[in-house]
């Protein structure tokens, strides 16, 4: 048996109610994520239910590009998101693992590809 740990957030960022800085969809804190290191980053609601996990080569452009993007799984419920939490992650490889096992271990609501717990 194979034994995968989640690992322990580098960043977390949270929506603010009224921001006063420029803000994309209230979240004002992007300059906390690093920009040129890959990793995989969650998505959570209120409710700490988590909406989707992906992965990226470099983090903080691909996550922005989840707010702005009109493909994005994400698209229609940008609105639900209100806190994202960031861990890098250097190997390709393992990021590929981690994304795959959080989809499924905390079923994620919006991810389609990778599924395997319907």
């Amino acid at each position: 048996m194979i034994n995968i740990t989640i690992p322990t957030p580098d960043v977390t960022i949270t929506k603010q109610d009224n921001p006063e800085l420029s803000n994309i969809y209230g979240f004002t804190d992007f300059h906390l994520i690093t920009r040129d290191k890959g990793g995989i980053f969650m998505f959570y609601n209120d409710n700490q239910e988590l909406l989707f996990v992906g992965k990226a080569r470099k983090l903080r452009p691909r996550i922005k590009k989840h707010f702005n993007d009109n493909v994005s799984p994400i698209k229609l419920h940008r609105d639900e998101v209100s806190k994202i939490e960031v861990c890098t992650v250097r190997d390709p490889a393992h990021r590929e693992i981690y994304e795959t096992y959080i989809i499924n271990e905390l079923k994620s609501k919006y991810n389609v590809e990778k599924v395997y717990y319907k």
